[in-house]
């Protein structure tokens, strides 16, 4: 599938199930079809529901192995004292319950692509065999006396710091540095907002088609809600978030109230209160909110103004330490407070050493 030009218009694009509409998502595209069409080793990182397989299959799309299916294995999933003969087989008689010969995944994958989901997780022990068959192209079943020759595209992907279990003695160096041949990041949804709106609607008319609903697009209220959230699960998070509102809404269009409350709370909280008269709250707590926000952010550049010096802050806003201190425990900027206070303490000693 050709993948359009870097000139083409900032629009929304989908290349093998990725969809995004800003240049990083582009670029990424670009290099998931530059490394696709060789047999490289990828290394795929990102935070959890990032969609890092759905990237190590355009990578298997794209390849000249296309024609087989991909091969997933999730390592965290694979019982530590099976793990061997999940992914390169047995032989019968090889332990016990192990009857008759068994290929491993490796061996399945032959001519294919292997993705080794979750490569973090997977046992020190292995972790050698998988670095000798991508090595040497030969895998050796549990109680085999003879290697078997496998022609097989590794991937991998993980959501842990491989460099730091690495320095931890946890994960194998030279493992690492054969895997991520081409690493590929990744970004959080959170620093891809231009993408949110685009994946949401993508999202909400797929689910409509597959619950037969009538739910056709999402309003802009709805969509600030959306924006001002920071994803902690990702592309995965929202995926969940627009099944939701889909089963919810009652018309056509998805709006604030079809959404999480919690996620509506914090549009509200975090300075969009155009939002606050679509939010089924009373005046009264939508004001109160609104106030606490306004508290909030005052107080903090106050404290920043003064370097966190509770007592000149205090002087400079007409109120007593103690109001301030109430103030700031209110507003959850206690901590802040301490963090500043022992900062500033830091320096004054440091300076009378």
């Amino acid at each position: 599938m050709p993948f359009p030009s870097r000139h083409v218009a900032a629009t929304a694009i989908e290349f093998h199930g990725i969809v995004g509409s800003g240049e990083g998502m582009r670029e990424l595209c670009r290099l998931i079809a530059r490394v696709g069409r060789t047999d490289v080793t990828a290394l795929i990182t990102g935070e959890s529901g990032t969609g890092k397989e759905l990237v190590a299959r355009a990578l298997h799309a794209t390849s000249r192995r296309t024609a087989r299916p991909l091969v997933a294995v999730n390592c965290s999933a694979l019982p530590s004292e099976l793990v061997e003969s999940e992914l390169f087989g047995h032989v019968r008689g090889a332990f016990t319950g192990a009857l008759r010969d068994r290929a491993g995944l490796f061996e399945v994958a032959d001519g294919s692509t292997l993705l080794l989901d979750e490569v973090g997780d997977l046992a020190v022990a292995a972790q050698a065999k998988v670095l000798r068959a991508l090595e040497t192209g030969e895998i050796m079943p549990v109680g085999a006396s003879r290697a078997t020759s496998v022609n097989v595209r590794v991937i991998a992907a993980t959501n842990r710091p491989l460099d730091q279990m690495v320095a931890d003695g946890r994960f194998r160096e030279d493992l690492l540095y054969r895997l991520k041949v081409i690493t590929i990041a990744l970004p959080p949804l959170r620093d891809r907002p231009d993408d949110i709106a685009t994946l949401a609607r993508r999202f909400v008319r797929s689910f409509a088609v597959q619950h037969g609903l009538l739910v056709s697009d999402i309003d802009e209220r709805a969509l600030q809600a959306l924006r001002r959230w920071s994803w902690p699960g990702n592309v995965r998070e929202l995926r969940n978030v627009m099944e939701r509102g889909v089963v919810l809404a009652e018309g056509g269009m998805l709006t604030l109230r079809d959404l999480p409350e919690v996620m509506v709370e914090n549009a509200v909280a975090s300075g969009a209160p155009s939002l606050a008269a679509a939010v089924p709250i009373s005046f009264a707590e939508a004001r109160r909110r609104a106030l606490q926000a306004f508290d909030r952010d005052f107080l903090s550049a106050a404290l920043k103004r003064h370097g966190g010096n509770i007592a000149q802050t205090a002087r400079a806003l007409g109120l007593h330490r103690q109001s301030l201190q109430r103030l700031l425990a209110r507003c959850e900027l206690r901590e802040t407070e301490e963090l500043l206070d022992g900062a500033l303490e830091s320096n004054l000693l440091a300076d009378t050493a």
